[in-house]
């Protein structure tokens, strides 16, 4: 008799992860001294951790430290250097108390989502989206609900789609800057929004882990906008520390023992050692400003390279280090064009279905976080691919 499976291991892939795999067995299959392949498909930085988070890291090894768990919600002093960024960054007089320290933002997300909603509940959010929104709500039982955003509100909600919602969600999602567009919820926009969703009790989560990815527009957060948003952030993006799997959540205070409970049962907490070398980071700002200025010249040759390669209708470039790419003129089917680009040009891009169910088919997303020679030598190729 065939034994049960649960609903929630339906849920579908992170489609970019699939697309990694092709281009790692893509690279296997090169001859020797052949072109190798250029990533853009994954949002991983090319830098990798900041000197002052390694020697950090290192020193705690060779302390005899046994580096056990610490506490759910995290380490008191990464808590506490934590609030001093918010101060530092936004002007916010956070508490350390209001922090909780999680294992990256991916381990966030399923927290916060069990804390704040129910299954059954509907949660909107606009598309393009980054897909584990979806896939984490749907293995929780939840319901995403799709708010279709375009280059008009630069693929960001606006208050009138939220307005459109009947009847109104539990909760709503914003990411700025945002994967995949690489947009930006404006201070206005953002502060408009948190208003709206706090007066009609709709829990807003605010996904903010590429802050400090910004090129032009300005930065807020969520958590100097509203008392009931919850405020996810990463080490991964412009701390460069995805592998440590080291992020953090800033809670509204109705939040703070539901999500620490969870914590303890789901987690028991963030790893130790990473938690030493985050709290490190937050010194490293020369360095990692560094890194920011690498995105920002990469990003300004691909947008002038690459209308002339076939690819001229582009996402606003605001922040976080992608491209969306709209290639409707050449292909209606983004997973075949991605996989054409791949092996004929030797770039692994990402289909822009794994953002958009309805049209993703129509759009590429391009991640230009890697070393600036070879994003150069990706705007050449696909001129000659065209």
């Amino acid at each position: 008799m065939p034994l049960k499976i649960g609903r929630g291991a339906a849920s579908p892939p992170f489609m970019v992860m699939d697309v990694i795999a092709s281009a790692n067995a893509r690279q296997a299959r090169l001859p020797v001294g052949a072109p190798r392949i250029i990533r853009m498909e994954v949002g991983q930085p090319g830098t990798g951790a900041p000197a002052g988070a390694l020697r950090a890291a290192e020193a705690a090894l060779r302390s005899g430290d046994p580096l056990g768990y610490t506490e759910a919600l995290g380490r008191r002093t990464l808590r506490a250097r934590i609030a001093r960024h918010y101060s530092h960054w936004y002007g916010l007089d956070l508490s350390p108390g209001r922090v909780a320290v999680t294992v990256g933002a991916s381990g966030a997300f399923p927290l916060a989502f069990l804390a704040a909603f129910d299954p059954g509940d509907r949660v909107a959010m606009a598309a393009p989206f980054y897909p584990p929104y979806v896939n984490i709500l749907t293995a929780l039982g939840m319901v995403p609900e799709i708010i279709e955003a375009g280059p008009e509100t630069r693929f960001q909600p606006s208050i009138a789609a939220l307005e459109r919602l009947d009847p109104l969600p539990a909760g709503l999602i914003v990411a700025s800057p945002c994967n995949p567009a690489g947009t930006m919820l404006h201070p206005d926009e953002l502060a408009a929004i948190a208003a709206w969703c706090h007066a009609r009790g709709v829990r807003l989560v605010s996904d903010e882990i590429y802050h400090g990815l910004q090129y032009d527009a300005p930065l807020a957060t969520a958590a100097a906008l509203s008392p009931s948003a919850i405020v996810v952030n990463s080490f991964s993006k412009y701390f460069g520390m995805t592998g440590w799997r080291v992020g953090w959540m800033v809670l509204p205070d109705d939040l703070l023992r539901p999500v620490e409970c969870l914590a303890q049962n789901m987690f028991i907490s963030a790893p130790h050692i990473a938690q030493v070398a985050a709290e490190a980071a937050f010194e490293c700002g020369a360095e990692l400003d560094a890194n920011v200025a690498a995105y920002r010249r990469s990003r300004d040759m691909l947008v002038a390279a690459l209308p002339g390669a076939g690819f001229p209708r582009l996402s606003p470039a605001e922040g976080a280090f992608y491209l969306y790419a709209d290639v409707a003129d050449r292909t209606n089917d983004s997973r075949e064009f991605c996989r054409r680009m791949l092996e004929q040009a030797g770039i692994a891009a990402s289909p822009g279905v794994d953002f958009d169910r309805a049209r993703g088919h129509l759009f590429v997303r391009f991640s230009y976080c890697g070393p600036e020679a070879d994003m150069a030598e990706a705007a050449a190729r696909l001129r000659e691919w065209r």
